[in-house]
Protein backbone atom coordinates (compact mmCIF):
# COMPACT_ATOMS: atom_id res chain seq x y z
CA UNK A 1 0.00 0.00 0.00
CA UNK A 2 1.37 3.58 -0.73
CA UNK A 3 0.33 7.31 -0.30
CA UNK A 4 -0.26 10.20 -2.04
CA UNK A 5 0.76 13.50 -0.14
CA UNK A 6 -0.57 17.00 -2.34
CA UNK A 7 1.12 20.39 -0.96
CA UNK A 8 -1.49 23.30 -1.36
CA UNK A 9 1.35 26.08 -1.20
CA UNK A 10 -1.18 28.72 -0.28
CA UNK A 11 -1.93 30.50 3.20
CA UNK A 12 -3.85 33.69 3.63
CA UNK A 13 -1.25 34.96 5.98
CA UNK A 14 1.93 33.40 7.61
CA UNK A 15 1.86 32.07 10.96
CA UNK A 16 4.95 33.13 13.24
CA UNK A 17 6.43 30.06 13.76
CA UNK A 18 5.97 28.49 10.31
CA UNK A 19 8.85 27.35 7.91
CA UNK A 20 7.24 25.14 5.42
CA UNK A 21 7.00 26.52 1.66
CA UNK A 22 3.99 29.01 0.66
CA UNK A 23 3.07 32.07 -0.18
CA UNK A 24 -0.01 34.65 0.96
CA UNK A 25 -0.70 35.39 -2.57
CA UNK A 26 -3.52 33.20 -4.49
CA UNK A 27 -3.28 34.94 -7.52
CA UNK A 28 -1.79 31.71 -9.42
CA UNK A 29 -4.15 29.07 -7.58
CA UNK A 30 -5.96 28.14 -10.23
CA UNK A 31 -2.84 27.59 -12.91
CA UNK A 32 -1.33 25.63 -9.67
CA UNK A 33 -4.30 23.39 -9.68
CA UNK A 34 -3.72 22.60 -13.01
CA UNK A 35 0.22 21.88 -12.79
CA UNK A 36 -0.32 19.66 -9.39
CA UNK A 37 -2.94 17.56 -11.71
CA UNK A 38 -0.59 17.65 -15.00
CA UNK A 39 2.54 16.49 -12.12
CA UNK A 40 -0.42 13.47 -11.00
CA UNK A 41 -0.60 12.69 -14.81
CA UNK A 42 2.82 12.38 -15.65
CA UNK A 43 3.95 10.87 -12.60
CA UNK A 44 1.69 7.76 -12.52
CA UNK A 45 3.54 5.23 -14.16
CA UNK A 46 5.86 5.77 -10.88
CA UNK A 47 2.92 4.21 -9.23
CA UNK A 48 1.82 1.36 -11.91
CA UNK A 49 2.17 -1.12 -9.75
CA UNK A 50 1.25 0.41 -6.29
CA UNK A 51 -2.17 0.72 -4.39
CA UNK A 52 -2.81 3.98 -3.10
CA UNK A 53 -4.32 3.59 0.52
CA UNK A 54 -3.90 7.24 1.59
CA UNK A 55 -4.50 10.67 -0.29
CA UNK A 56 -3.58 13.79 2.10
CA UNK A 57 -4.04 17.43 1.27
CA UNK A 58 -1.31 19.50 3.10
CA UNK A 59 0.67 22.52 2.71
CA UNK A 60 0.47 25.33 3.43
CA UNK A 61 -3.70 25.29 3.72
CA UNK A 62 -5.55 23.20 1.65
CA UNK A 63 -8.30 24.60 3.10
CA UNK A 64 -8.06 27.74 0.68
CA UNK A 65 -9.26 25.64 -2.21
CA UNK A 66 -12.45 25.80 -3.60
CA UNK A 67 -14.47 22.53 -3.29
CA UNK A 68 -14.90 21.59 -6.89
CA UNK A 69 -11.10 21.83 -6.90
CA UNK A 70 -10.45 19.41 -4.01
CA UNK A 71 -12.83 17.23 -5.93
CA UNK A 72 -11.27 17.88 -9.70
CA UNK A 73 -7.86 16.59 -7.86
CA UNK A 74 -9.12 13.91 -6.27
CA UNK A 75 -10.96 12.56 -9.66
CA UNK A 76 -7.51 12.91 -11.32
CA UNK A 77 -6.07 10.24 -8.99
CA UNK A 78 -9.01 8.11 -9.06
CA UNK A 79 -8.44 7.94 -13.16
CA UNK A 80 -4.75 7.87 -13.07
CA UNK A 81 -3.68 5.49 -10.03
CA UNK A 82 -5.24 2.43 -8.60
CA UNK A 83 -7.20 3.06 -5.30
CA UNK A 84 -8.18 0.90 -2.43
CA UNK A 85 -12.19 0.53 -2.36
CA UNK A 86 -12.67 2.83 0.98
CA UNK A 87 -8.91 5.32 1.10
CA UNK A 88 -8.31 7.94 3.71
CA UNK A 89 -8.72 10.84 2.59
CA UNK A 90 -7.61 13.81 4.56
CA UNK A 91 -8.05 17.65 4.27
CA UNK A 92 -5.66 19.88 6.62
CA UNK A 93 -7.88 22.91 7.31
CA UNK A 94 -7.81 26.29 9.28
CA UNK A 95 -10.74 26.93 11.31
CA UNK A 96 -12.10 30.15 9.48
CA UNK A 97 -12.13 28.55 6.05
CA UNK A 98 -14.61 25.99 8.05
CA UNK A 99 -17.57 27.57 7.66
CA UNK A 100 -20.77 25.52 8.40
CA UNK A 101 -21.58 25.41 4.73
CA UNK A 102 -18.02 24.52 3.39
CA UNK A 103 -17.84 21.91 5.72
CA UNK A 104 -21.65 20.37 4.97
CA UNK A 105 -20.21 20.61 1.08
CA UNK A 106 -17.32 18.88 2.00
CA UNK A 107 -18.73 16.15 4.10
CA UNK A 108 -20.26 15.35 0.37
CA UNK A 109 -16.94 15.00 -1.23
CA UNK A 110 -14.83 11.79 -1.07
CA UNK A 111 -12.98 13.96 1.80
CA UNK A 112 -13.36 11.45 4.62
CA UNK A 113 -11.00 13.26 6.97
CA UNK A 114 -10.03 16.54 8.29
CA UNK A 115 -7.59 17.59 10.54
CA UNK A 116 -8.02 20.74 11.95
CA UNK A 117 -5.20 23.49 12.79
CA UNK A 118 -7.12 24.74 16.52
CA UNK A 119 -3.01 24.87 18.30
CA UNK A 120 -4.63 27.03 21.18
CA UNK A 121 -8.34 27.99 22.26
CA UNK A 122 -6.61 31.21 23.99
CA UNK A 123 -7.08 34.25 21.54
CA UNK A 124 -3.38 35.57 23.25
CA UNK A 125 -2.02 32.58 21.77
CA UNK A 126 -3.35 32.73 18.43
CA UNK A 127 -2.34 36.48 17.98
CA UNK A 128 1.09 35.98 19.17
CA UNK A 129 1.71 33.03 16.34
CA UNK A 130 -0.37 35.29 13.98
CA UNK A 131 -3.22 32.20 13.03
CA UNK A 132 -5.65 33.54 10.88
CA UNK A 133 -8.80 32.56 13.41
CA UNK A 134 -9.95 33.13 15.98
CA UNK A 135 -10.95 31.22 19.40
CA UNK A 136 -14.58 31.69 18.66
CA UNK A 137 -14.13 30.00 15.06
CA UNK A 138 -12.15 26.69 16.81
CA UNK A 139 -14.99 26.36 18.73
CA UNK A 140 -17.60 27.08 16.24
CA UNK A 141 -16.24 24.76 13.81
CA UNK A 142 -15.72 21.74 15.60
CA UNK A 143 -19.26 21.79 16.66
CA UNK A 144 -20.54 21.95 13.22
CA UNK A 145 -17.07 19.55 11.96
CA UNK A 146 -18.40 16.78 14.56
CA UNK A 147 -21.86 16.77 13.31
CA UNK A 148 -20.68 16.12 9.91
CA UNK A 149 -17.18 14.24 10.41
CA UNK A 150 -16.51 10.86 12.20
CA UNK A 151 -12.81 11.16 11.77
CA UNK A 152 -11.31 14.57 12.76
CA UNK A 153 -7.80 15.53 13.71
CA UNK A 154 -7.10 18.92 15.59
CA UNK A 155 -3.46 20.52 16.07
CA UNK A 156 -2.38 21.69 19.38
CA UNK A 157 1.19 23.24 20.28
CA UNK A 158 2.14 23.36 23.62
CA UNK A 159 5.25 25.11 25.06
CA UNK A 160 3.91 28.57 24.28
CA UNK A 161 5.51 31.67 26.38
CA UNK A 162 3.90 32.35 29.09
CA UNK A 163 1.38 29.00 28.90
CA UNK A 164 1.14 27.56 32.60
CA UNK A 165 0.39 24.10 33.19
CA UNK A 166 -3.15 24.79 34.36
CA UNK A 167 -4.04 26.82 30.99
CA UNK A 168 -1.98 24.41 29.07
CA UNK A 169 -4.75 21.41 30.69
CA UNK A 170 -7.79 24.09 29.65
CA UNK A 171 -6.80 23.72 25.79
CA UNK A 172 -6.30 19.78 25.99
CA UNK A 173 -9.59 19.37 27.90
CA UNK A 174 -11.49 21.41 25.71
CA UNK A 175 -10.40 19.65 22.39
CA UNK A 176 -11.46 16.55 24.40
CA UNK A 177 -15.22 18.47 25.17
CA UNK A 178 -15.86 17.80 21.31
CA UNK A 179 -15.57 13.97 21.63
CA UNK A 180 -12.39 14.24 18.68
CA UNK A 181 -10.83 10.90 18.18
CA UNK A 182 -7.46 12.19 17.27
CA UNK A 183 -5.49 14.91 18.30
CA UNK A 184 -1.90 15.95 17.24
CA UNK A 185 0.20 17.78 19.43
CA UNK A 186 3.93 19.63 19.10
CA UNK A 187 5.97 21.93 20.88
CA UNK A 188 6.80 25.56 20.25
CA UNK A 189 10.04 25.18 18.26
CA UNK A 190 11.71 28.22 16.81
CA UNK A 191 13.25 27.84 13.46
CA UNK A 192 15.65 29.90 11.66
CA UNK A 193 14.34 32.85 9.27
CA UNK A 194 10.91 32.79 11.06
CA UNK A 195 8.88 35.98 12.00
CA UNK A 196 9.06 34.18 15.85
CA UNK A 197 12.91 33.78 15.69
CA UNK A 198 12.97 37.80 14.77
CA UNK A 199 10.16 38.23 17.44
CA UNK A 200 12.46 36.49 19.98
CA UNK A 201 15.63 38.30 19.11
CA UNK A 202 13.86 41.84 19.46
CA UNK A 203 12.73 40.65 22.83
CA UNK A 204 9.02 41.13 22.03
CA UNK A 205 8.49 37.76 23.14
CA UNK A 206 9.73 35.39 25.41
CA UNK A 207 11.51 32.11 23.58
CA UNK A 208 9.80 29.12 24.46
CA UNK A 209 11.31 27.13 27.56
CA UNK A 210 12.26 23.15 27.43
CA UNK A 211 11.74 22.38 30.96
CA UNK A 212 7.54 23.78 30.43
CA UNK A 213 7.01 22.31 27.18
CA UNK A 214 8.35 18.82 28.74
CA UNK A 215 5.96 19.55 31.69
CA UNK A 216 2.97 19.82 29.03
CA UNK A 217 4.10 16.87 26.94
CA UNK A 218 3.63 14.41 30.31
CA UNK A 219 0.61 16.55 31.31
CA UNK A 220 -0.83 15.82 27.57
CA UNK A 221 -0.18 11.94 27.82
CA UNK A 222 -1.83 11.53 31.29
CA UNK A 223 -4.59 13.18 30.41
CA UNK A 224 -5.35 11.98 26.80
CA UNK A 225 -4.72 8.05 28.19
CA UNK A 226 -6.99 8.77 30.82
CA UNK A 227 -9.65 9.27 27.73
CA UNK A 228 -8.50 6.31 26.26
CA UNK A 229 -6.18 7.88 23.42
CA UNK A 230 -3.22 5.51 22.64
CA UNK A 231 0.03 7.63 22.55
CA UNK A 232 1.25 5.53 18.92
CA UNK A 233 3.67 8.18 17.99
CA UNK A 234 6.07 11.12 19.60
CA UNK A 235 3.16 13.59 18.30
CA UNK A 236 -0.10 11.78 17.72
CA UNK A 237 -2.42 10.39 19.77
CA UNK A 238 -5.31 8.66 18.39
CA UNK A 239 -8.73 6.38 19.67
CA UNK A 240 -8.40 2.64 18.70
CA UNK A 241 -9.13 2.27 14.84
CA UNK A 242 -8.28 6.54 14.43
CA UNK A 243 -4.67 6.41 14.00
CA UNK A 244 -3.84 8.17 10.77
CA UNK A 245 -3.02 5.66 7.79
CA UNK A 246 -1.11 8.43 6.12
CA UNK A 247 1.31 8.93 8.74
CA UNK A 248 1.51 5.58 10.25
CA UNK A 249 2.51 4.96 6.42
CA UNK A 250 6.06 7.03 6.69
CA UNK A 251 6.69 5.83 10.25
CA UNK A 252 6.95 2.52 8.84
CA UNK A 253 8.15 2.94 5.79
CA UNK A 254 6.10 2.46 3.07
CA UNK A 255 6.24 4.56 -0.01
CA UNK A 256 4.41 7.77 -1.10
CA UNK A 257 4.70 10.33 -3.85
CA UNK A 258 4.65 13.72 -3.04
CA UNK A 259 3.35 16.85 -5.29
CA UNK A 260 3.43 20.08 -5.54
CA UNK A 261 6.03 22.39 -4.45
CA UNK A 262 8.59 21.44 -2.02
CA UNK A 263 6.56 17.91 -1.66
CA UNK A 264 8.72 15.09 -0.88
CA UNK A 265 8.42 11.03 -2.14
CA UNK A 266 10.33 8.01 -1.17
CA UNK A 267 10.11 4.74 -3.44
CA UNK A 268 11.98 2.46 -0.90
CA UNK A 269 15.81 3.39 -1.88
CA UNK A 270 15.50 7.08 -2.75
CA UNK A 271 14.07 10.17 -1.54
CA UNK A 272 13.05 12.78 -3.43
CA UNK A 273 11.87 16.64 -3.46
CA UNK A 274 10.15 19.15 -5.48
CA UNK A 275 11.50 22.69 -5.85
CA UNK A 276 10.05 24.89 -2.73
CA UNK A 277 9.56 27.86 -5.27
CA UNK A 278 6.22 28.47 -7.17
CA UNK A 279 7.51 30.16 -10.59
CA UNK A 280 10.48 27.40 -10.86
CA UNK A 281 7.79 24.66 -10.32
CA UNK A 282 5.24 26.27 -12.46
CA UNK A 283 7.65 26.71 -15.25
CA UNK A 284 9.18 23.12 -15.17
CA UNK A 285 5.42 21.08 -15.15
CA UNK A 286 4.64 23.69 -18.11
CA UNK A 287 7.63 22.15 -19.44
CA UNK A 288 6.49 19.02 -19.02
CA UNK A 289 9.43 18.45 -16.58
CA UNK A 290 9.97 17.25 -12.95
CA UNK A 291 10.99 20.25 -10.84
CA UNK A 292 13.37 17.71 -8.30
CA UNK A 293 16.07 16.53 -6.65
CA UNK A 294 16.78 12.61 -5.88
CA UNK A 295 18.90 11.70 -3.08
CA UNK A 296 19.38 7.64 -3.14
CA UNK A 297 19.13 6.27 0.22
CA UNK A 298 22.57 4.01 1.63
CA UNK A 299 22.21 1.54 3.50
CA UNK A 300 23.50 3.49 6.92
CA UNK A 301 21.05 6.21 5.76
CA UNK A 302 18.11 3.60 6.02
CA UNK A 303 19.21 2.39 9.31
CA UNK A 304 19.70 6.07 10.58
CA UNK A 305 15.98 6.38 9.09
CA UNK A 306 14.46 2.98 10.42
CA UNK A 307 16.13 4.13 14.33
CA UNK A 308 14.45 7.76 14.05
CA UNK A 309 11.26 6.63 13.40
CA UNK A 310 11.20 3.87 15.32
CA UNK A 311 11.54 5.23 18.37
CA UNK A 312 8.88 7.55 17.56
CA UNK A 313 6.42 4.96 17.52
CA UNK A 314 4.68 2.14 19.51
CA UNK A 315 6.14 -0.10 17.25
CA UNK A 316 9.53 0.70 18.46
CA UNK A 317 12.76 -0.48 16.73
CA UNK A 318 12.60 -4.15 15.90
CA UNK A 319 16.30 -5.86 17.09
CA UNK A 320 15.88 -8.83 14.65
CA UNK A 321 14.80 -6.45 11.73
CA UNK A 322 17.93 -4.66 12.09
CA UNK A 323 19.91 -7.68 11.93
CA UNK A 324 18.19 -8.89 9.15
CA UNK A 325 17.81 -5.87 6.98
CA UNK A 326 21.33 -4.07 8.24
CA UNK A 327 23.40 -6.87 9.47
CA UNK A 328 25.05 -7.91 12.29
CA UNK A 329 27.59 -4.41 12.75
CA UNK A 330 24.66 -2.66 12.97
CA UNK A 331 23.02 -4.61 15.32
CA UNK A 332 26.08 -4.70 18.09
CA UNK A 333 26.50 -1.01 17.63
CA UNK A 334 22.49 -0.17 17.94
CA UNK A 335 22.99 -2.11 21.49
CA UNK A 336 25.78 -0.49 22.85
CA UNK A 337 24.80 2.69 22.26
CA UNK A 338 21.36 1.96 23.72
CA UNK A 339 22.96 0.38 27.24
CA UNK A 340 22.73 3.56 28.74
CA UNK A 341 19.49 4.76 27.61
CA UNK A 342 18.56 1.51 28.91
CA UNK A 343 20.16 2.07 32.22
CA UNK A 344 18.89 5.46 32.08
CA UNK A 345 15.51 4.17 31.90
CA UNK A 346 14.90 6.33 29.31
CA UNK A 347 14.61 3.27 26.38
CA UNK A 348 13.79 -0.44 27.55
CA UNK A 349 13.94 -3.40 24.94
CA UNK A 350 11.15 -6.11 25.47
CA UNK A 351 10.77 -9.51 23.24
CA UNK A 352 13.43 -7.97 20.95
CA UNK A 353 11.62 -4.21 20.39
CA UNK A 354 13.62 -1.44 21.27
CA UNK A 355 10.86 1.61 22.36
CA UNK A 356 11.22 4.63 24.34
CA UNK A 357 9.77 4.76 27.45
CA UNK A 358 7.38 7.29 28.94
CA UNK A 359 10.53 9.13 30.51
CA UNK A 360 12.17 8.87 27.35
CA UNK A 361 10.11 10.01 24.86
CA UNK A 362 10.05 13.57 25.06
CA UNK A 363 13.73 12.98 24.64
CA UNK A 364 13.04 10.07 21.84
CA UNK A 365 14.62 12.30 18.89
CA UNK A 366 17.45 13.09 20.56
CA UNK A 367 17.87 9.61 21.82
CA UNK A 368 17.98 8.29 18.51
CA UNK A 369 20.44 10.18 16.99
CA UNK A 370 22.83 9.26 19.14
CA UNK A 371 22.09 5.76 17.97
CA UNK A 372 23.16 6.90 14.31
CA UNK A 373 25.53 5.39 12.46
CA UNK A 374 27.85 7.92 10.31
CA UNK A 375 30.00 7.35 7.50
CA UNK A 376 30.64 3.66 7.59
CA UNK A 377 30.10 3.02 3.57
Amino acid sequence: MSGIYIHIPFCKQACHYCDFHFSTSLRKKEEMIRAIANELIFRKNEFQKETVETIYFGGGTPSVLEIDEIVFLIKIINENYNIVDLPEITLEANPDDLKDEVISQLANTPINRLSIGIQSFFEEDLVMMNRAHNAMEAKRCLQTATQYFDNISLDLIYGIPNMSNEKWLENVKTALSYGVPHISSYALTVEPKTALKKLIEKQLVSAPNDEVAQEHFLLLIEELEKEGFIHYELSNFGKPSYFSKNNTAYWLGKKYMGVGPSAHSYNGKERSWNVANNALYLKAIHDKKRPSEQEPLTLTDRYNEYIMTGLRTIWGVSLERVEKEFGERYLLYLLNQAKKYINSEHLQEQNGILTATKKGKFLSDGIASDLFLLNLE
